[in-house]
């Protein structure tokens, strides 16, 4: 009997295609990746694949490596992905597949198994992240194949496979959005949300964030600290990678701080809409920002910024394990030595806003900047300094003059 590794979530489509590839003839070793989902019961996930006849369930925890090896790169580059999304299922796709070959290198599996389906972006970072660390390996994607798609044409008939086994599954009839999470953010898409003119922010039940207007009536004051762009601290306290992610969760989160309503262009062609929540990284982001305003020089800010949707894209397409992807990693790195500092922001339903920034590194001289009299920058400098600028412009003109 052919075994394969499932990366299963035990939602909607793994627990379905955990039974389905079972009969395909398969020993199925079901490898839930912990990434910090704040909504999910392990015990009771792997419950449900041991009961469902996977031949092993077990639990990586990965959590500390998604936030310190592949969020805070992405976040050092300030990548969103079309100038909105955060990219936190895409950072978390490749990790999945590493740990997930892993196990599949120990239990001896020659195949991967993934619920994503062959319409999204999901597929993509599975087995370009599967086939660059392992080329020899067979990937399964079940929705890719036409008798899976025959026997489940929706996600109503796959509910119903789950109620007839009594598969426990949060997604319904009444409720058929589909939900990823991490500790990173929660995404929800599909179902109602494929209904560009309903209100996403209005139906979904979101896990991390409460509502703008459901959030204090009061500022709440939050501090970050950095070392070489990466995040150390919360409120002058100094945490591990995914417990300042935890924390600024839950700072930001009760301040409704973080949420998204896109449509978004998928690597495959076709544009889908996505809500999402982000309360942690919002912040992160947001914060790191206003200290690369002090730290980072012109030129260097400006090449990161356009180089920073090419990052986006990588993530997103799924190339994470790219030679490119591997160079723009060691650029933002040596680019981020200085970014070291504090940077203090009031939250405010939904809003974040600067309350303050410092860093022994900050290139801002307020002898230079001051618009008052004196200080150490000559004024005169600048006649020569605008003649040198505008001499292609006075010589354009004469040959060729401009109608006004």
């Amino acid at each position: 009997m052919s075994s394969c590794v499932l990366a299963y979530s035990g939602g909607l489509d793994t627990s379905v295609i955990l039974s389905w590839v079972m009969e395909q003839g398969y020993d199925v070793h079901a490898v839930y990746v912990d990434l910090g989902q704040p909504c999910e019961d392990r015990e009771a996930i792997l419950k449900k694949a041991r009961d469902a006849g996977a031949a092993t369930a077990r639990v990586v925890d990965a959590q500390e490596e998604l936030c310190r090896d592949f969020a805070f790169p992405v976040l050092q580059w300030q990548a969103k992905y079309e100038a909105i999304y955060l990219l936190g299922t895409s950072i978390a796709r490749p990790l999945i597949s590493k740990k997930c070959l892993q196990v599949a290198r120990e239990v001896g599996a020659d195949t991967f198994a993934h619920g994503a389906t062959g319409k999204g972006n999901d597929q993509c970072r599975f087995q370009l992240a599967a086939e660059a660390l392992e080329p020899g390996i067979a990937v399964l994607a079940p929705w890719r194949k036409q008798e899976f798609r025959d026997k489940f044409p929706g996600r109503s008939e796959m509910i119903a496979y789950c109620d007839q086994r009594q598969i426990p599954v949060k997604a319904s009839v009444s409720k058929p959005y589909s939900s990823d999470e991490n500790c990173l953010h929660i995404s929800y898409e599909a179902g109602k949300l494929e209904d560009l003119n309903v209100n996403g922010v209005e139906l979904v039940e979101f896990g991390m964030t409460v509502s703008p207007q459901q959030a204090p009536d009061n500022v709440e004051n939050v501090t970050v600290a950095f070392e070489a762009g990466v995040p150390v601290a919360v409120n002058g306290q100094k945490y591990g990678a995914s417990e300042i992610v935890r924390k600024l969760n839950e700072i930001g989160g009760r301040n409704g701080v973080g949420r998204v309503d896109m449509v978004e262009n998928r690597f495959v062609g076709m544009k889908s809409r996505g809500v999402y929540e982000a309360p942690g990284m919002t912040i992160l982001y947001e914060s790191l920002r206003v200290l690369e305003q002090i730290t980072l020089d012109r030129e260097l800010t400006h090449l990161r910024d356009r180089l920073a949707p090419e990052v986006a894209e990588l993530v997103y397409y799924g190339f994470w394990y790219a030679p490119k992807m591997d160079a723009l990693f060691a650029l933002i790195h040596q680019a981020h030595r200085h970014v070291t500092g504090e940077v203090s922001l009031n939250l405010y339903k939904g809003n974040v806003m600067v309350a303050g920034r410092q860093s022994p590194y900050s290139l801002y001289d307020e002898g230079i900047a001051t618009m008052e009299g004196g200080g150490s920058y000559n004024q005169d400098d600048a006649e020569g300094f605008l003649r040198i600028q505008g001499l292609p412009g006075r010589v354009q003109a004469r040959v060729t003059p401009r109608t006004y």
